[in-house]
């Protein structure tokens, strides 16, 4: 049976939730689940925007042909080849052998790559700057390269003033009956989940987002309608502030986030202390084990906050696992202007901290207070070096 919803007098949400799906991409756990959005207008041709995950196709199916109540499907506006959108084309294709597929000439290459050859004489390739009038409605298409595929196309229907985002200006978490954001309080229950999708999905692409806000800023935009996620009619300016302080790598807030790797507890009892002493002079602090928490939420914590500090024990004459595995993510995202201090532990050759520095290297992340270096556990006197190391980190972070 069909689940849909109407987006306004012409558009219709024809997606799916999935609740089922563990980990997203394989990397990125989603405990709340993900939509999958697709959107059919119905005009004088009628148009879909992109297809949906695998997982979901059959309610993506029914949904689409509840939509089309028996029309043709005229054509199929590809935005996004990544398969969690466009795994479906083939059984959509299939069932309506009338379609026009509309994208990219790279999204065209792609599509022979995932599906082989046969869709040849279906494609109409567009560019950005082109048109397609479907009867009262006029799509203007909107390059968006890399944020986050090479192929992205953006759409922009002049008539009832909204933007087709792709996968910008999502979130993680199913929609649970819900479709716009107005619905919901997205800033206490979602903005984590957004925060989160952002800085993992698409947040290496910082200077590619600036790019599609300056295009878009050019635009008389009164919907979002992104491919995860709800449906932006109300506040726009407060999601496109927050994906404009997150590309240009800006924090959210002055705090220090607290990273840290322990294998018997000498470690984690320095980090504990160190955020007393930082709460005590009134810094917001948020606190990760990096061995039982995944790396995506420490990230998106990093993205939100000034500052970062990271303790982790001596392994193998290198950092601890768990905190290598995080700063790899680190720098493969690119996050900058962070300002950083470190906590090192080694029973008999502490070096982790020059080892933490030396895979940020590529952020060039400013240090911010004096290492403290440990041997196996906090010495008498070295709670006066975390209070050093407080009281720098919070003239730094209150700067």
């Amino acid at each position: 049976m069909f689940c849909t919803r109407k987006v306004n007098d012409d558009y219709t949400w024809v997606g799916a939730d999935g609740r089922r799906l563990a980990m997203f991409e394989g990397v990125y756990d989603v405990p709340r689940g993900i939509s999958f959005n697709s959107y059919l207008l119905m005009d004088g041709k009628t148009v879909l925007f992109d297809t949906a995950d695998v997982s979901v196709c059959r309610s993506f199916l029914e949904n689409v042909a509840h939509g089309l109540g028996g029309r043709a499907l005229d054509y199929l506006v590809v935005q996004h080849m990544e398969p969690d959108h466009a795994a479906d084309i083939r059984d959509l294709l299939a069932r309506h052998p009338e379609t026009t597929v509309v994208c990219s000439a790279a999204a065209r290459n792609m599509l022979a790559q995932f599906f082989g050859p046969g869709y040849e004489g279906r494609v109409s390739v567009v560019k950005e700057g082109d048109t397609l009038c479907t009867g009262r409605h006029t799509l203007h298409f909107v390059a968006a390269p890399m944020v986050h595929w090479p192929e992205v196309l953006m759409t922009y229907d002049e008539t009832d003033k909204l933007l087709l985002t792709a996968d910008a200006f999502g979130t993680f978490g199913a929609l649970n009956g819900a479709l716009f954001a107005d619905e919901v309080n997205f800033h206490r229950d979602y903005l984590d989940e957004a925060r989160r999708y952002y800085t993992n999905i698409v947040g290496k692409y910082g200077t590619q987002v600036q790019a599609v806000l300056k295009k878009a800023a050019g635009l008389d935009i009164q919907m979002l309608l992104p491919l995860h996620g709800f449906v932006w009619r109300q506040d726009l300016g407060y999601i496109l502030g927050k994906y404009d302080l997150w590309s240009r790598y800006e924090p959210e807030q002055r705090g220090v986030v607290i990273a840290y790797a322990s294998v018997y507890g000498g470690t984690e009892n320095a980090a504990n202390i160190l955020a007393c002493r930082l709460r005590e002079q009134g810094v917001q602090v948020e606190m990760f084990d990096t061995s039982v928490t995944p790396a995506s939420y420490i990230l998106a914590a990093a993205f939100r906050f000034s500052h970062v500090v990271l303790a982790a024990p001596t392994y193998n004459g290198g950092v601890f696992v768990t905190m290598e595995n995080l700063l790899h993510d680190l720098t493969a995202h690119g996050l900058k202007g962070r300002r950083a201090a470190y906590i090192e532990n080694g029973s008999w050759a502490p070096t982790s901290a020059r080892g933490m520095q030396k895979l940020l290297e590529p952020l060039n992340w400013e240090t911010a207070a004096d290492t403290v270096t440990l041997r196996s556990a906090l010495r008498q006197g070295q709670q006066e070096d975390l209070e050093r190391m407080a009281a720098q980190l919070a003239e730094s972070v209150k700067a």
